[in-house]
């Protein structure tokens, strides 16, 4: 469970943001939708262009929760691709381990989702994988483990009470949330990731 203060923190963020980054965060957010700080709702003031890229990148990184070395790597990764740079990028982090449990209705938010691989809950193809930022493979298959299965956090998500939260499980996932085991059927699209961020604007904030 988040504790009062993780939860406060991830509130203001997400209003500095302009993302809620979870679902108590939505809450907070329809009520006060303005930046955190007492000039919040007065803040009005055109933002540089450096400042613009830079808040687009860290959207995208508070999306997924990571640190900046990891982001930057992924970005490394997506600008040696022949695709777009930006889309590649989403689509990279879109396959790590975590974010996909999350997408998958395990857990209610990425915080949970990490814990479950941390803590060492998840098989790939049937083997532990406790690294959060492990890229899931298109035709792997992710499950809970049978023995955490039975644990309450996970009965619950088997039960669907996630679904409300969080947005409809993307075409490329083939999940059976009653098994608590899904497949990364393909590679996804970044059309597809339901994530908010204007890639464009995080690769030219990289590329100055």
């Amino acid at each position: 469970m988040a504790s009062k203060n993780q939860t406060r923190r991830q509130v203001r963020l997400s209003r500095a943001l302009g993302i809620p980054l979870t679902p108590k965060a939505v809450k907070y957010f329809e009520k006060r939708p303005y930046p955190p700080g007492e000039h919040g709702r007065a803040r009005r003031r055109t933002e540089s262009d450096y400042a613009v890229r830079l808040k687009e990148k860290q959207r995208l990184r508070a999306q997924y929760g990571l640190r900046e070395a990891q982001m930057r790597r992924a970005f490394e990764e997506a600008r040696r691709e022949q695709a777009l740079t930006g889309e590649s990028l989403v689509e990279l982090l879109e396959m790590r381990l975590d974010a996909l449990v999350l997408r998958a209705g395990f857990g209610r938010t990425m915080a949970q989702a990490r814990q479950a691989v941390v803590h060492r809950h998840i098989l790939v193809n049937g083997r532990v994988v406790d690294r959060p930022s492990y890229r899931v493979k298109p035709g792997q298959v992710v499950q809970v483990k049978p023995r955490s299965q039975t644990m309450v956090p996970f009965q619950v998500a088997a039960a669907g009470a996630h679904r409300d939260v969080l947005p409809e499980v993307p075409a490329y996932l083939d999940v059976q949330l009653e098994k608590l085991s899904f497949e990364l059927v393909r590679r996804p699209k970044r059309a597809e990731v339901p994530v908010t961020a204007d890639v464009q604007l995080v690769v030219e904030h990289y590329s100055r």
